[in-house]
């Protein structure tokens, strides 16, 4: 009985990611609101029922979408504050808050679509107050992995910040979200967008991390 639970289980994880990598392809290509579930189930090759059998809705499906895109940004910053531990390559740049964010952020952390998906899903949570509260829970959940991500970053380099760790992630994020929506509507590649976002990042860093004492 385990196994067969635990093969179903499978089964419905494999059939819910189809639905999610079909959306995010046909999204790209007609937008949001022309994204119908038709559409996601004829590219993901099920039926409406197993669409309906994990979704209850098409704004259910992008905002798990959009979910994803947040969590793999965490995701790639965290990783990379892991590595550069390891690699010892903060000792070497301690006090230089430029350099430590740049080295930090040195991760393709955005591309196109990510962002466009990011910006319908905040559009349509304005005009539906279900969506706008699912959507203000993913964003606090991701503040606090990017607080939690300043502090290990705080720890690891002895680095002071001027503000307190939660409000350092809201403007870091604020300005993250705002540089890569200004590179999309300027049709930048997105290794140009991800160098200009992080170069915008680092600047806010250098007004916000202390100088180290003399």
């Amino acid at each position: 009985m385990t196994d067969t639970v635990a093969v179903t289980s499978r089964r419905r994880e494999a059939t819910r990611q189809k639905l999610l990598d079909a959306a995010a392809q046909v999204f790209a290509e007609v937008g949001l609101d022309a994204a119908s579930v038709e559409a996601i189930c004829d590219r993901a090759g099920f039926t409406r029922g197993a669409f309906y059998s994990n979704f209850e809705s098409k704004d259910e499906l992008f905002l798990e979408l959009a979910a994803n895109v947040a969590r793999e940004r965490v995701a790639a910053v965290r990783g990379r504050v892991g590595e550069l531990e390891r690699a010892g390559a903060f000792e070497s740049t301690a006090g230089d808050a430029l350099e430590i964010i740049q080295q930090v952020l040195d991760i393709s952390a955005d591309d196109r679509l990510g962002v466009l998906l990011m910006s319908e899903i905040r559009i349509h949570a304005l005009r539906n107050p279900a969506l706008a509260s699912a959507y203000l829970s993913q964003d606090d959940e991701m503040r606090e992995s990017v607080t939690q991500i300043i502090d290990d970053i705080g720890r690891a380099n002895v680095l002071r910040f001027r503000l307190p760790s939660d409000e350092a992630a809201r403007l870091m994020l604020t300005v993250w979200e705002g540089a890569a929506v200004r590179s999309v509507m300027a049709g930048l590649d997105n290794d140009e967008m991800c160098r200009r976002t992080n170069e915008e990042l680092a600047r806010v860093a250098q007004l916000i991390i202390e100088p180290p004492r003399a």
